[in-house]
């Protein structure tokens, strides 16, 4: 199980081509990713914990300034190298998103 990330210009479309909105990609983080995510409640009050591992979730420019908060916490419970990387992966995307209007963060799990 893994989840990629894709941020794009504006809303992806799910049908169909999607690289006409792509920025960019991270693939390589996507099981360490899950990992990390998997330890979040998903009844919480964060958006981190809504990430679907098993599907798709998007999350607008609003949404990603607000899961950037979570960020350090999810930072303080790495237990290895992967973990950290993956998530100060996360951590540049949701930047970049939270400062792009129209943006959408897509998170792709397994």
């Amino acid at each position: 199980m893994g989840i990629e990330l894709e941020l794009h210009a504006g809303r992806p479309s799910r049908k169909g081509p999607s690289r006409d909105t792509l920025l960019r990609g991270s693939y390589e983080h996507g099981e360490a990713l899950a990992r990390m995510l998997g330890t979040l409640d998903r009844h919480g009050s964060g958006k981190l914990g809504w990430v679907d591992p098993y599907g798709d979730t998007l999350f607008n420019e609003q949404e990603a300034q607000v899961a950037r908060q979570e960020v350090v916490a999810l930072v303080q419970g790495c237990t290895d190298d992967q973990q950290k990387a993956a998530v100060l992966d996360l951590a540049e995307l949701l930047e970049t998103c939270a400062a792009t209007p129209g943006s959408y963060l897509w998170f792709m799990g397994d």
